[in-house]
């Protein structure tokens, strides 16, 4: 099975979960994601992201410039992400429980319950 359109599915919401926690930047949240074990997360997936949950308008950015390379930006979520992860924590709930009761169901009657 194809790991990479799993990841997909629940990336945003992950990203958007460590922006709640406080503002940060690109390499930072990388590092973050990859600490939670999100092993082979690179820059290519991650930045393209960004750019569309700010498009959608679920984070803010800003730029800082630095002293040394190029300006960094910095996110924030917005209330409109904040609601967009509310949404996203129900559902990923609701599809990983239904998913855990077909694949590692405790008991008979929780085997036969989903036939």
């Amino acid at each position: 099975m194809d790991e990479t359109q799993l990841l997909k599915g629940i990336l945003e919401g992950c990203v958007l979960s460590v922006i709640a926690r406080g503002e940060t930047y690109g390499y930072a949240l990388l590092a973050e994601l990859e600490g939670c074990g999100f092993d082979g997360l690179v820059e290519g997936t991650l930045y393209p992201l960004l750019t569309r949950l700010d498009k959608r308008g679920y984070v803010a950015r800003r730029q800082v410039k630095s002293p040394r390379g190029p300006a960094r930006n910095y996110y924030s979520i917005t209330e409109e992400g904040q609601q967009a992860l509310s949404g996203f924590l129900t559902n990923y709930r609701q599809v990983t429980a239904a998913a855990d009761r077909v694949l590692f169901p405790q008991n008979e009657a929780e085997r036969r319950q989903c036939v």
